[in-house]
Parts: structure tokens; C-alpha cells; sequence
């Protein structure tokens, strides 16, 4: 690995195991037995390192998601990518609150555009089987809500024990993705 693949693996373990707010570009630098000279060479600033690492988190997830769709139906692909999506972020918590946070102020994500466009493109093929029951931006929206609501759980349970939500109940994300996916489509969830 390069030592600018090093950094970036460096500052991503540190946001996982820290979280952002406790980012510091001496803890990467001790992380991957490098001098800070180093790391501005390759970033310019702490700010550069974690878009570099952020961006790269996106392409994991983008990478786990596209492993994760295994089915051709599309409505089956579309619970597939919703569950790998709340998985990411039920296991990847602190990493998961700094990639939207990231993405929520507008930061340059290709991998993050080119995961929206999926799930466009996985509504346009229920929609082109004739299953869709409400209008395609509408369909994404429900579906961008509940994902982000089911992974807040999560984020929540795990960020901020004290405010005793607890671990999320499995029926109760499970029930969350299946009334989005009722909402949307017309014909049942597939078995």
C-alpha cells in the first residue's frame, strides 16, 4: 500500500474508532507511522484527508452495495440494497455520521451520486415492470426516508447510549423497509 493508501486507511479506522469530532491529524500520523510533513504533502490540510477519506468510504460502501444486490427482481434487489445500506451503517456508526455528514453539506461524492442513481435506476425498472404505485421521485424519497430512518437507529443507539433508545429492534427496521416498500409498490413484497 502507498503511503497516501495509508493515510487514508489511517484517518478511516481513527473516524471509526473515534468519530470525526476527534480527528486529528497527529493521531493519523501516529496511525500510520508517518510525520505530518508527509501527510500535508499528499493532503495540504486535515480537511483534504478526510475528503479523501470520506470519498473512500463511499466507494466501500458503493462496493459492499453492489455485492449485496443479488436478485434480478428488481423489488427484491431494491430490499437487498435498503438492508445493505442499514447494515453499513449499523456497523460502521461513527464512519456512517461523518460520510452524510459530508454528503448533507455538499460535498463532491461521486460514489455517493452514482449510489442515487441506482436506487433511480432501481425504481425506473419497478416502475418499467409496472409495479410502481406512486410517481419515481416520490418512490425515491420514500425510500431515501426510511433507509435513513432505520440507520439513524442505529446511530443513535450506538453514539448516544445515554439517550437510552437502545439497540435497535430488528422487527421494528424490518417493519420500517416493508411499509416503505408496500408504499411504493403495487403487488406484494416478495417472499
Amino acid at each position: 500500500m502507498d503511503t497516501k493508501a495509508t493515510l487514508v486507511a489511517a484517518a478511516l479506522k481513527l473516524i471509526e474508532q473515534e468519530g470525526e469530532a476527534h480527528f486529528s491529524t497527529r493521531a493519523v500520523c501516529d496511525i500510520a507511522k508517518v510525520k505530518a510533513p508527509t501527510l500535508y504533502h499528499h493532503f495540504r490540510s486535515a480537511d483534504g484527508l478526510l475528503n479523501a477519506a470520506i470519498a473512500e468510504a463511499f466507494e466501500q460502501f458503493l462496493m459492499s452495495k453492489r455485492s449485496a444486490i443479488q436478485s434480478p427482481d428488481p423489488v427484491a434487489a431494491l430490499i437487498e440494497g435498503w438492508d445493505n445500506y442499514v447494515g453499513f451503517a449499523a456497523a460502521r456508526p461513527r464512519l456512517y455520521a461523518a460520510m452524510m455528514a459530508r454528503f448533507l453539506s455538499g460535498a463532491d461524492l461521486p460514489a455517493a451520486r452514482e449510489g442515487q442513481a441506482m436506487l433511480r435506476h432501481r425504481i425506473a425498472q419497478i416502475e418499467a415492470a409496472g409495479r410502481l404505485a406512486i410517481a419515481p421521485e416520490a418512490a425515491a424519497q420514500v425510500i431515501w426516508a426510511s433507509v435513513n430512518s432505520a440507520a439513524m437507529l442505529f446511530l443513535s443507539g450506538a453514539l448516544q447510549p445515554d439517550i437510552a433508545m437502545g439497540t435497535p429492534d430488528a422487527a421494528t427496521v424490518e417493519s420500517l423497509r416493508d411499509c416503505a416498500i408496500e408504499t411504493i409498490c403495487k403487488s406484494k413484497l416478495p417472499e
